[in-house]
């Protein structure tokens, strides 16, 4: 397998380079880091909901929405990224999402206890040390591929991540932070130090090989370059960013009687935040949108549940047959929310 150890990259080549490999069915681990900051989102994510976008423009933070679930972060040089890109339908790879986590962050786990950090793995996809996550990580799957991302958390801004964040109040703002601060760490927290990018790098390689064989590694070529500008120029966009944002029900235009009402509901579950807008009318579901930071396997299904539940009673009962349904027909993997979970976020 290719393996391209490129330390500190653009920012804009620290999420296209994965994207383009998935895209061109190569398998590669990457590991590097972005020479300037920017705000990345999860696929499902809604940016006006969960991002300040005013804020960011004007601090001149790019905010990129990548093909991964999970949440926002703060993404600067202090963290160096692995991006891990194998074929689906390698024989090692496990069907199940939880023990694809369990067996391929391992060797995070591992190079972290090397550097001196008691970590452990969390279910569904954290690292912790002392009770705090010390890494987050996120899987897709795109054009017949697997892709890992995750971080070495070295250092961590606390301060910006909490301003980038969109919150009702100042007084929300620094609660933001304070729970970060306190749930969240790092190596240099960990151990007093920070180790050098190339150390960890060659740790992590060396602990990936007994699950993906011997790793070459390779410069950049000219394909793989191409196909990340390509995809940036596709991504990087208002029309990417915020497709999410326009499935959303606009509620200033639904006319509002008795029987109809705008359904907004934000639950938190074990695998994630999920945040449901829906118009109930007379007892059916109308203009669905789910959003937030879980994963949903495959991940363009999501949009086509929502289309599916267009004209479905809001019965939970029936609802919850009919999620599962779904979930069964199109085999959906939703880790760490069951179909019945997530059909109860639409109960008023």
């Amino acid at each position: 397998m290719d393996y391209y150890f490129l330390d500190s990259v653009s920012w804009q080549h620290s999420q296209a380079l994965y994207h383009a490999a998935a895209y061109l069915g190569r398998e590669a681990l990457f590991i590097l880091r972005p020479n300037s900051p920017y705000v990345c989102i999860g696929f499902h994510q809604d940016a006006e909901q969960e991002i300040d976008l005013a804020f960011a423009r004007a601090n001149k933070i790019p905010v990129f929405r990548r093909e991964v679930g999970g949440g926002a972060v703060y993404l600067d040089g202090e963290q160096l990224f692995y991006q891990l890109v194998i074929r689906s339908d390698r024989p090692a790879i496990p069907r199940d999402k939880g023990e694809f986590y369990r067996q391929f962050l391992q060797p995070v786990v591992d190079v972290y206890r090397a550097f001196g950090v008691d970590a452990a793995y969390k279910p569904v996809n954290d690292i912790i040390a002392n009770g705090r996550k010390i890494s987050g990580n996120g899987a897709a799957e795109i054009e017949g591929m697997t892709i890992l991302v995750g971080n070495f958390i070295m250092d961590f801004n606390y301060e910006m991540m909490s301003k980038c964040l969109r919150v009702p109040d100042e007084k929300f703002r620094d609660k933001v932070f304070k729970t970060l601060s306190e749930n969240l760490s790092t190596i240099q927290r960990e151990t007093g130090s920070i180790p050098a990018t190339a150390n960890l790098a060659a740790a992590l390689a060396a602990a990936y090989e007994p699950l993906l064989g011997k790793l070459q590694p390779k410069e950049l070529d000219a394909e793989l370059i191409a196909k990340a500008d390509e995809l940036f120029a596709e991504m990087y966009t208002d029309e990417w960013l915020l497709a999410n944002d326009r499935r959303r029900p606009d509620a200033k235009q639904v006319k509002i009687r008795e029987g109809v009402y705008v359904l907004q509901k934000v639950v938190k579950l074990p695998g994630g935040l999920v945040r449901a807008n829906a118009v109930v009318e007379d007892g059916t579901l109308h203009e669905v949108h789910l959003s937030g930071d879980f994963f949903f396997y495959p991940s363009n299904a999501l949009q086509d549940l929502e289309k599916a539940l267009e004209g479905t009673s809001a019965d939970p009962q029936s609802l919850t047959h009919f999620v599962k349904n779904f979930y069964t027909q199109r085999a959906i993997v939703t880790p760490g929310i069951a179909p019945q979970q997530l059909a109860e976020v639409f109960a008023a």
